[in-house]
C-alpha cells in the first residue's frame, strides 16, 4: 500500500512539474504549485523523512519531467559468476553501474561505471532488460526510475581494482549471492538478467 501511494505521490508531482512549466495564468500557476507541495508531503509521510528535505531534494523542473535513468551491467567470467561491487553507501552488493550521464549513451555510461568501479576495461555487448522499479519490491524512493541492464565482456586484462567509492569486487555464483543492496539491484532482478545472458537471440525484459 505504502509503495502505491508512493506511486500516486510521484504522480501528482509530475503533473504539478508539467503544469509548473508550462501554465498560462496565475490562477493556474497556484493550483500547480498547490499540487506539488501535496505531492511533497504526501513523500515526507511516507518515507519518513522532514518535508522540507524532501523540497530540497528535488531540482525546480524547467521542462518536462519524466524518469531518471539508472545503467546496470552484467558482467561473467568463464565459470559464469556474477561480477558484484560493493557499495561504500550501505555496504551491500550490487551491479557495478549508476545514474546515466547526459552526453553519454547508455552503453558508454556502463563502460565508464566499470572503469571507476571495477579497474576493468568492458564493452557493452547487448540489452537485457529495462525495469521499472515501481514494478518490481525496491525500497519506497522518491524518483520515478528506469533500470537498465546490459550485458558486458572485458576487453583487457581480468584485474580487478576497486574504485574509491566501491569497498570491495568480487565474482559470486548466481545461487550465492551475498547480501544486495536493494535501492540498487534485486535477487529477482540479477537471476532473470543472468537467465537472458545465457538465451543468446532472446528479446530484451521489459517492465
Amino acid at each position: 500500500m505504502t509503495d502505491a501511494i508512493l506511486n500516486l505521490a510521484k504522480r501528482i508531482k509530475s503533473i504539478a512539474d508539467t503544469g509548473l512549466v508550462y501554465n498560462t495564468n496565475d490562477y493556474d500557476r497556484e493550483r500547480y504549485a498547490e499540487l506539488l507541495e501535496i505531492s511533497h508531503e504526501l513523500t515526507s509521510t511516507l518515507i519518513g523523512q522532514p518535508v522540507e528535505v524532501i523540497r530540497n531534494f528535488y531540482a525546480p523542473n524547467k521542462d518536462y519531467p519524466t524518469p531518471k535513468v539508472d545503467v546496470r551491467g552484467l558482467l561473467l567470467n568463464e565459470a559464469g559468476e556474477i561480477l558484484l561491487a560493493r557499495e561504500m553507501a550501505d555496504g551491500k552488493w550490487t551491479l557495478p553501474g549508476g545514474w546515466a550521464d547526459i552526453g553519454l549513451s547508455p552503453s558508454q555510461v556502463i563502460e565508464k561505471e566499470f572503469r571507476e568501479e571495477t579497474g576493468l576495461e568492458v564493452k557493452a555487448t547487448r540489452l537485457l532488460a529495462v525495469f521499472d522499479k515501481r514494478c518490481h519490491p525496491h525500497p519506497p524512493q522518491a524518483f520515478y526510475v528506469y533500470k537498465f541492464g546490459l550485458l558486458c565482456e572485458v576487453t583487457g586484462e581480468l584485474r580487478l581494482q576497486k574504485g574509491f567509492d566501491i569497498l570491495d569486487v568480487g565474482f559470486f555464483p548466481v545461487d550465492q549471492l551475498p547480501e544486495l543492496s536493494e535501492d540498487r539491484i534485486l535477487r529477482s532482478q540479477i537471476e532473470l538478467l543472468y537467465k537472458l545472458a545465457g538465451e543468446r537471440g532472446s528479446a530484451a525484459y521489459f517492465d
